[in-house]
C-alpha cells in the first residue's frame, strides 16, 4: 500500500527535543528561533528529511510555524488543524491560532527589544522575512545554520528519487515552446533570467515528474532560467540519467545553486513569495539588481491546456468508477466490524485496481464520528476506530494517475442518519450546488465567490475553518496555486484553472461534514437578455460519484436544486455504468435514482 497508519510521532518525544534546541539556541547567540513546516522550496508536501516541524512538535499537519523562546514554544495552525494540534503536542507547547495572530505579533509580545530572532534562510520565503522585519523593528533578525538539523542525529538522507518525462500528448505543450514562452515573459519584465525554486514549477516547465516526495510527483531542484532561453538545472546528473531534456538545458548538481546565484548577470526575477530569503542575499551579496515578481510558470500552469483538460477529465472518470465500487462495497459491508483503518485500506485498493494508479494524492482522511471533525485527520493504528450505526463517516481522497490528479469527499450514513445529520448535510450540500451553478463576470477572484458556498451555512448560524476551494494540477500537487476560493484569495479566476469545491461542517466530538468535487472554470454561454459585451465565466464539473441520498433532507432544497442533483446523479450514472461491475452498476442505479424516489 501506498498508505501506511503507523503513529510518525509522539508528544512524548517533544519536551526534550525542545530543551535540546533551546541549547542549540543559547550556543547560536538568539533569543527565539523559528521552526517552519516548510523545506527550501515551500512545498506543502515535504521529505521526511524536511519533517522538522513534527520532529520537534510531534504536530503532523500540512502547515505550520513554531517559534521558540526560552520560556514558551507557540506552534501556529490555521483552522484545518485545531483539534488535531491538541491530541499530537505537549503541553509544552502553545496552540495559536493562525492568521487570527500573526507569528510576528506574537514574537512582538514576547520578544524583548534588542534581542535576536534566528531563523534558517532557505526554509523562509523573502516576504515573510521581511514581514517579521517590518513588524519587529527593534529586534535583530539573524540568519542561521539550521538548528534542529544540528540536533536531529538520526535525520533522513536526503531524497534520490526516479526522474522521468512526462508525455507531451498530455501536456499539450513541450519543454521548448514551455521555456521560450517563459523566457519571453522574464523579458518582458525586464530581466536577464528568473530564479525558480517551486518544484512544480520547475516540473511543468520541463515536462518532468519525479518521485522525491510520497503523493506528489514533483522534481525537487531549483533552475534558472534565462531571458535568452537557456536553463540551468540543479538536479544530480545521475538522477536524470535517461530523461529527455531540451538541449537548452544545462543539468549542474544542487550544490552549486548558492554559488551560480552569485554568478548570475542582474537584473534578475525573484519571486519574494516562493524563493527562500538565502537567494535574495545570494544576490545582494554578488551586488547583482533584483526584480520583485511573481513567478511566470505559476499562472501559465494553473491555466490547463486543452489537452490537459481532457487527459484530466479521463482521470476523474477512472477514478469516479473506483469510486463506485468502493461506495457499493460500503454499502454492502458497513458497519460489520469495519474500522477507519480497513476503509481506507480498502478504497485504495478500488484505486489499485484501475491499473492506472501511480500514488494516492494524500493520504486518504476515513473519519467516522467524532474523527470526522478533525478536518484533515490521519487514521493511525492509535486512533482507529470502529464504524458504527447512526453514525457519519467522512472519506476524502484522491488518486494520482499519469493523465491528472483526483481529490473528492463524500459523506456517508451509516445507518439511519440523525436529523442534525441531515440538516447540516443539506446546507453543506447546498453550498456545493451553488458554487457549482455559478456564473460570475470575468475578472472575479476566489473571494468573490466563497461567500455562495457558505450562505446556507450562514442562514442557520453556522460556518467552516477552511477554505471553500483550492486549485489541483494535472499529475503534480492536489493543492496548487495560486487560485483559490477562499476569503483571503485575491487571484482572478480564469479558463483552465481546477480547482475544488468543498465547503463542510464540524462539530468537535461529534461529526463531521464535507461534499467535495473538482470544477474546472471555463467561459459561460451568454444567456438570452444577457449583455453581450460581458464575459462571464462558470464551472464544468469534473467529479462524478454519487451523493448520498440518504443524508439529504429534500424539504431543504429549492427546486432548482433537487433538479441539479437529478441531473448530477443522471450524469454519473451515464458516465460510469459501463465502467464499473454489474453488482456497483446495481448499485450506482440504486444510489443515483432521482431524489422523488428517495
Amino acid at each position: 500500500m501506498f498508505q501506511t497508519f503507523e503513529a510518525t510521532t509522539s508528544p512524548d518525544q517533544g519536551p526534550p527535543r525542545l530543551a535540546r534546541l533551546r541549547e542549540a539556541m543559547v550556543g547560536a547567540g538568539v533569543d527565539a528561533f523559528l521552526v517552519p513546516r516548510a523545506d527550501a522550496h515551500q512545498g506543502e508536501y515535504v521529505p521526511p528529511r524536511d519533517e522538522r516541524l513534527a520532529w520537534l512538535t510531534g504536530f503532523t499537519g500540512s502547515a505550520g510555524l513554531a517559534a521558540v523562546l526560552a520560556g514558551e514554544a507557540g506552534v501556529f495552525v490555521d483552522g484545518r488543524y485545531r483539534l488535531q494540534i491538541k491530541a499530537q503536542t505537549a503541553p509544552d507547547f502553545t496552540p495559536v491560532d493562525w492568521p487570527e495572530t500573526k507569528p510576528a505579533e506574537w514574537l512582538g509580545a514576547r520578544l524583548p527589544k534588542g534581542r535576536t530572532l534566528g531563523f534558517d534562510p532557505w526554509l523562509h520565503t523573502d516576504e515573510e522575512i521581511s514581514a517579521f522585519e517590518r513588524a519587529l523593528p527593534d529586534r535583530e533578525l539573524k540568519p542561521v545554520s539550521n538548528l534542529v538539523d544540528a540536533i536531529w542525529d538520526d535525520q533522513p538522507d536526503p531524497p534520490r528519487g526516479a526522474v522521468l518525462n512526462w508525455p507531451e500528448e498530455l501536456a499539450g505543450a513541450g519543454a521548448d515552446r514551455k521555456i521560450a514562452e517563459i523566457a519571453e515573459a522574464v523579458g518582458r519584465a525586464g530581466a536577464k533570467a528568473v530564479v525558480l525554486t517551486l518544484p512544480d514549477s520547475v516540473s511543468w516547465l520541463l515536462n518532468l515528474r519525479g518521485s522525491d516526495i510520497g503523493r506528489v510527483p514533483v522534481v525537487l531542484a531549483f533552475a534558472v532560467l534565462h531571458a535568452d532561453g537557456r536553463v540551468d538545472l540543479f538536479r544530480r546528473a545521475e538522477d536524470l540519467s535517461g530523461v529527455d531534456l531540451p538541449d537548452s538545458v544545462t543539468p549542474r548538481g544542487p550544490e552549486e545553486f548558492p554559488e551560480a546565484l552569485t554568478g548570475l548577470e542582474g537584473p534578475v526575477l525573484v519571486d519574494p513569495e516562493t524563493s527562500p530569503r538565502a537567494v535574495k542575499m545570494a544576490l545582494a551579496a554578488a551586488g547583482t539588481g533584483m526584480i520583485r515578481g511573481r513567478d511566470p510558470c505559476v499562472s501559465r500552469k494553473a491555466r490547463k491546456t486543452p489537452e490537459e483538460l481532457a487527459a484530466t477529465r479521463a482521470a476523474h472518470l477512472r477514478d469516479g468508477a473506483a469510486m463506485v465500487e468502493f461506495l457499493c462495497w460500503l454499502d454492502g459491508s458497513a458497519p460489520g466490524g469495519l474500522t477507519e483503518i480497513s476503509v481506507a485500506r480498502a478504497l485504495e485498493g478500488f484505486r489499485r485496481g484501475t491499473n492506472a494508479l501511480k500514488d494516492i494524492s494524500f493520504d486518504t482522511i476515513a473519519g467516522g464520528g467524532p474523527n470526522a471533525a478533525i478536518v484533515h485527520y490521519r487514521v493511525t493504528t492509535e486512533t482507529d476506530r470502529g464504524l458504527r450505526e447512526g453514525e457519519l463517516l467522512l472519506v476524502d481522497s484522491g488518486g494520482q494517475y499519469e493523465d491528472g490528479t483526483t481529490d473528492v469527499t463524500r459523506t456517508v450514513a451509516i445507518g439511519t442518519p440523525r436529523r442534525d445529520h441531515t440538516r447540516a448535510f443539506t446546507l453543506v450540500l447546498k453550498g456545493m450546488i451553488a458554487l457549482s451553478r455559478a456564473r460570475w463576470p470575468d475578472g472575479l477572484a476566489g473571494r468573490d465567490l466563497d461567500a455562495l458556498a457558505r450562505a446556507p451555512l450562514w442562514s442557520a448560524g453556522l460556518d467552516y475553518d477552511h477554505g471553500t476551494g483550492h486549485g489541483v494540477g494535472v499529475y503534480l500537487s492536489v493543492h496548487e496555486g495560486p487560485q483559490r476560493i477562499a476569503r483571503s484569495s485575491d487571484i482572478p479566476l480564469e479558463p483552465g484553472m481546477i480547482l475544488s469545491n468543498e465547503p463542510g461542517y464540524y462539530r468537535e466530538g461529534d461529526f463531521g461534514i464535507r461534499v467535495e468535487n473538482l470544477v474546472a472554470v471555463r467561459k459561460a454561454e451568454t444567456l438570452p437578455g444577457g449583455d453581450a459585451h460581458r464575459d462571464f465565466l462558470c464551472f464544468e464539473t469534473l467529479t462524478w460519484v454519487p451523493i448520498d441520498r440518504r443524508l439529504i433532507d429534500v424539504g431543504l432544497l429549492s427546486a432548482d436544486e433537487r433538479a441539479w442533483v437529478d441531473a448530477y446523479h443522471a450524469r454519473a450514472r451515464e458516465l460510469l455504468e459501463d465502467r464499473v461491475s454489474p453488482a456497483a452498476r446495481d448499485w450506482l442505479v440504486m444510489a443515483a435514482a432521482p431524489l422523488r424516489d428517495a
